[in-house]
Parts: C-alpha cells; sequence; structure tokens
C-alpha cells in the first residue's frame, strides 16, 4: 500500500462501532472497572494494534491504539510505519473518536472499512476485498524484570516496604503479588546512580489529564520523570516520561493502563562548590527499553519537589497523587 494512500487511510479515519477484543485479563483490584460489562468491555478493548495494509500489490506497516474513554467512548491514535517505538516514521498522527454500539467496531475512511473484533482489525474495499489485519499486541519492555547486578542496592523486591518507612504494600487476590503503594520515600539516601523501577497505571478510562495515573519518581527527592497514564496522548513534559516542567519525552512510549511498565534512569547529581552549583543534574531516561531523555540537563528542582536542591544526597521518592499507581522491582547502583 502506498504511503500516502496509508497516510489518507489513517486521515479519514471514523470509529462508528466498538466490539470486545481479545487479550490477557488484569488483576481486578486493579481495574476499576465497576464490575459492569461495559466497562469489562472498554478493559479489553484498550490497546495496540499492528499489521500491514495491501493496495496496489504494495504494502505498509501502521499501527493504531486504542485508548477507553469511559461511558463507551473511544480514541483512537493512528501511526505510519507502526506503534511508538516500534517503526512509527515520526510523522503526524492521525485521530478520531467514537462510541461503543453493539459488539463490533467499525472504522469508515472513504472506500475501505475496519472492523475489530476478537483481537484483531480487519480491513476491506469497498468490494469486500481484504487488504490486511492489524493484531492486537501485548508489547513487554526488554528490562521488566531485570534483576540488580553484584553491589545493586535492592529498595523493593515485594518482600516488605522496610526500605520505605510507613509506605504500604498491596497484594492481589491470590497473595502472592505484593505492590508498593505510593507515597514513599526511601530511608537511604544517594548521590548518583542508576535507578532501574517497575510501575503500572490504573484503569481509569473516565478520567482526564493529570488526574488519570498520576505519579512520579523524584530522583534524590528532586527531579521528577513524571508518571501518567498518557497512552495514546502527544507526549508532553508533564506526561509519561517527562522531565516535569522540564523536557518532553522523544517519543511517548507509555503502554495502556495496566499493563507493567519499566524506568531506567541514569542519574547525575548537581555539582556545588563553596555552596553554590555550578553544574546543573543531567540524567538519561529509558522508558520501556527506549531512550525518551538523554542526557538532559535539569536547571531546578522540578514542580512539587519535597527537598529543594542541593550538594547533600537525597532519597528516591514515589509521588502519590490520588491514583492507584503500584511499583514493584525497585534496584539502584551506586556511581562512584
Amino acid at each position: 500500500m502506498r504511503i500516502g494512500m496509508l497516510r489518507a487511510f489513517l486521515a479519514g479515519l471514523m470509529v462508528v462501532a466498538v466490539s470486545a477484543a481479545g487479550g490477557e485479563g488484569a488483576e481486578p483490584e486493579a481495574a476499576k472497572s465497576g464490575g459492569d460489562a461495559k466497562s469489562d468491555r472498554e478493559l479489553a478493548l484498550q490497546g495496540e494494534y499492528s499489521g500491514e495494509l495491501k493496495m496496489d500489490d504494495r504494502s505498509g506497516k501502521v499501527g493504531v491504539q486504542v485508548i477507553a474513554l469511559g461511558e463507551g467512548k473511544f480514541h483512537a491514535v493512528g501511526t505510519v510505519g507502526g506503534l511508538p517505538g516500534d517503526g512509527w516514521d515520526g510523522g503526524e498522527k492521525r485521530e478520531a473518536d467514537g462510541d461503543l454500539q453493539g459488539d463490533e467496531v467499525r472504522f469508515e475512511a472513504g472506500d475501505s472499512t475496519a472492523i475489530v473484533k476478537d483481537g484483531v482489525i480487519t480491513v476491506t474495499d469497498a468490494a469486500g476485498g481484504k487488504l490486511g489485519e492489524l493484531k492486537k499486541v501485548e508489547r513487554k519492555s526488554e528490562t521488566l524484570g531485570a534483576k540488580p547486578p553484584a553491589g545493586g542496592v535492592v529498595l523493593f523486591d515485594g518482600t516488605n516496604a522496610d526500605a520505605f518507612p510507613g509506605a504500604k504494600v498491596s497484594e492481589d487476590k491470590s497473595g502472592t503479588d505484593k505492590l508498593l503503594i505510593p507515597a514513599a520515600t526511601s530511608k537511604q539516601k544517594f548521590q548518583g546512580c542508576t535507578l532501574h523501577v517497575e510501575f503500572r497505571t490504573p484503569f481509569e478510562p473516565k478520567a482526564r489529564g493529570q488526574g488519570r495515573g498520576n505519579s512520579g519518581v523524584y530522583l534524590q527527592g528532586r527531579y521528577e520523570v513524571q508518571v501518567l497514564d498518557s497512552f495514546g496522548l502527544e507526549g508532553k513534559d508533564n506526561e509519561c516520561g517527562g522531565i516535569y516542567s522540564v523536557s518532553a519525552p522523544r517519543v511517548n512510549m507509555c503502554y495502556p493502563p495496566l499493563a507493567w511498565q519499566t524506568y531506567d534512569i541514569d542519574y547525575t547529581p548537581a555539582e556545588f562548590a563553596e555552596g553554590k552549583k555550578v553544574k546543573n543534574a543531567r540524567m538519561t531516561v529509558r522508558h520501556n527499553g527506549v531512550v525518551v531523555q538523554e542526557n538532559v540537563e535539569i536547571p531546578r528542582a522540578t514542580t512539587a519537589a519535597p527537598v529543594g536542591e542541593g550538594e547533600a544526597p537525597g532519597p528516591l521518592y514515589l509521588q502519590d497523587h490520588g491514583n492507584a499507581v503500584r511499583y514493584r522491582n525497585i534496584w539502584l547502583v551506586e556511581k562512584k
């Protein structure tokens, strides 16, 4: 399919109905779906789809992200070349809104129709000829479950929250998956480090903006890498992967809510001489294995930082913003 025609298809994308798609289940206590059939279908529908469309004896890869907005409302974001971080060419995203109607999702654009059912988007031409399929995918970060190297400092491995005094630990219904609940401030304080942290945003389809799966990872309690359910959004400095109020991510690598995600952060603290700052802090952030911030200079403590700038070591702080964000597998390696 010619790239121009792919762009035209996505540009004209119109969602007219939605049906439940396949996919793995999620921890019931995290879903917040309310248990009604419509919310359960919304939870199943959200997600990422990828595949190739054929036309004029050629083909091109397309990615589509489907975002649940509650009350049967959905938003779709299409990208030519594949999903963000997996082939997207960086061109303009094509977006559309839709409603839950019956048991089917129908996308119509010009002479093409796309129907979502059982985890597959099937695209046909005006005569009913099949142009291709986009299958639902559940991506996993290449660093998910990473183990600390020798000499690493384990802050949370699900055993207990002793490294975060006063913090609480939740369990799933099986009692085996113990997760850290923010707010949490580490007892130990650090200077430069490389940090690994895994997090999960909740399914809160009716929430919007900063009220949707909001938390934050603060290095030394001073500099925040934002945590947010910004799946399918533009990718701003106050969204997932952003250094809050300082730097937007290169690409929005946020996975759908309830998917486990990773931050791997290389952090260099600010330098001081005679009580005055002479070098700003810097950090490189890999979100789900993809570099979204590279050696970015941070000129000040970010918004709502509990610790002001200074030369003393500082804690790891995980922010509570009133949303059911959860953390696991947190460790770091101190720089010498």
